[in-house]
């Protein structure tokens, strides 16, 4: 499994949105951090603008944060409007899990359909341990049989048969291939998400959660 955190943006607009029931903007302290055209690449400029790279989430601005999390979700709705893109590679069966996740999450999928036949399928495109005997040889086992599927499905140009091989290597595809997908989530649905997958026995769902932790700001996100 990988992951690759495209963009995380957001954060200054929901510091300023959360304030709005009480019109305490002015108690606002959140900033963002660009370097200065210096010769000394040390020096730092505050400048405090709509703009998440950079972004520093001042005292005060977290203790209401972290006041309004507790409340629950009904009252953080401000990080409904903290929204992170992600590419993902997983195998077949996480994503079944993942896709549960449907309120603050987008997703755009790399195409088994139109991609699958474009070239030989390898040891690669699966998710598995060398070290697990099984799921070794079931891997090694079915790479062939799908490759000559391929190669049947190239090589014929009847319309008729192209379905046929096409549904046959769709039915016989392990759930152990890899998909790519580009995934945008709010940090609510984040909260949600590891909230409910902590302790989960696949470990695909504590790569997902360590990678979580690293996010900007995550505190937002594991309440710590």
């Amino acid at each position: 499994m990988k992951i690759t955190t495209l963009d995380v943006a957001g954060i200054l607009p929901a510091m300023h949105a959360m304030r709005n029931p009480m019109n305490s903007w002015d108690r606002s302290d959140s900033y963002m951090m660009l370097k200065k055209e210096t010769e000394n690449e040390d020096d730092l400029v505050l400048f405090k603008m709509f703009d998440a790279e950079g972004v520093k989430v001042g005292t005060n601005d977290k203790e209401l944060s972290t006041k309004l999390q507790k409340a629950g979700p009904e009252h953080c709705k401000h990080l409904r409007m903290i929204m992170c893109w992600a590419d993902i590679e997983a195998p077949r069966y996480w994503w079944q899990e993942f896709d549960t996740y449907r309120s603050g999450v987008e997703k755009v999928s790399c195409s088994t359909m139109h991609k699958l036949t474009s070239r030989p399928i390898e040891e690669d495109d699966f998710e598995f341990e060398k070290t697990n005997g099984l799921s070794w040889h079931g891997i090694r086992y079915s790479i062939p049989e799908l490759n000559k599927l391929i190669n049947l499905y190239n090589n014929t140009e009847d319309p008729e048969e192209k379905k046929n091989y096409w549904r046959a290597l769709i039915q016989n595809l392990p759930q152990s291939y890899i998909q790519k997908r580009t995934v945008m989530m709010s940090y609510a649905a984040l909260r949600n998400i590891v909230r409910q997958r902590e302790g989960h026995k696949l470990r695909e769902w504590k790569f997902f959660i360590d990678w979580a932790h690293k996010l900007p700001e995550s505190w937002m996100i594991f309440d710590e």
